[in-house]
């Protein structure tokens, strides 16, 4: 009995005392990790107090204020003279202008010579002395086109074409085209066929060939142009 109440020797006593403590260590266990997990799954669930002290910033160190600094001095070559400022606002309101004797060089170039006393437009006798200046436009060197009713009006004398014989039998009538060209002194020179039937061709350059025209004045000058002469022949009823 004595020995059954100490300590068991035989091994006839069972205890459960190996799982109390398993059931101890995982309690402790849940209770130790819901303590660490909880503030930091839900941060609300910590006192004001805890909170204000796990977010205060820290203080930003002081920033080191330099202390081996050298001022650089300058050598003056005089006492110190204040300059006036140009844009600054005058202090007394002068009551004259005072102006200086005009030393600018005088004017010089193209207008120099031009004299404006006495003018009030600044234009001076200068430009009255000036010899008007001739413009000359410069010959052109191909003929002038000019239209065939221009042409016309300037025809002086106009020798009426023959109708060929052979043409007035076999009833051909038609209008030949003509080019020519105008010399300075009215005579046509050359003279060429650009259209119209052969047979009234010959005809046309015998008789155009003898027109006589005023000449064609550009600028005032005489000057060659290039025209087109219409030559129609038509059977009398």
């Amino acid at each position: 009995m004595f020995e059954d109440s100490t300590f068991e020797s035989t091994g006839r006593i069972r205890t459960r005392s190996r799982g109390w403590m398993f059931a101890a260590l995982a309690l402790n266990s849940t209770i130790l990790v819901a303590i660490i997990l909880v503030p930091l799954i839900y941060p609300e669930a910590l006192p004001r107090q805890a909170m204000l002290f796990l977010l205060a910033a820290p203080m930003p160190p002081a920033a080191a204020t330099p202390t081996n600094q050298r001022t650089v001095q300058h050598p003056s070559t005089g006492p110190a003279v204040d300059a006036p400022n140009p844009f600054a606002a005058p202090r007394r309101i002068p009551t004259t202008i005072a102006t200086g004797p005009d030393t600018a060089p005088p004017p010089s170039g193209p207008f120099s010579a031009f004299s404006t006393s006495g003018d009030p437009f600044g234009i001076g006798p200068g430009l009255s002395s000036q010899p008007p200046r001739r413009v000359v436009a410069p010959e052109p060197n191909a003929p002038i086109r000019v239209p065939s009713t221009l042409a016309a009006g300037l025809l002086l004398r106009k020798v009426v074409p023959g109708y060929p014989a052979l043409a007035k039998a076999m009833h051909i009538q038609g209008t030949i085209v003509l080019a020519a060209t105008i010399a300075k002194d009215g005579t046509i020179a050359n003279l060429r066929v650009l259209s119209g039937t052969a047979i009234l061709q010959q005809s046309a350059l015998e008789a155009v060939s003898q027109w006589h025209y005023r000449p064609y004045l550009l600028n005032g000058q005489p000057v060659d142009v290039e025209t087109t002469v219409n030559v129609v022949y038509t059977l009398a009823n």
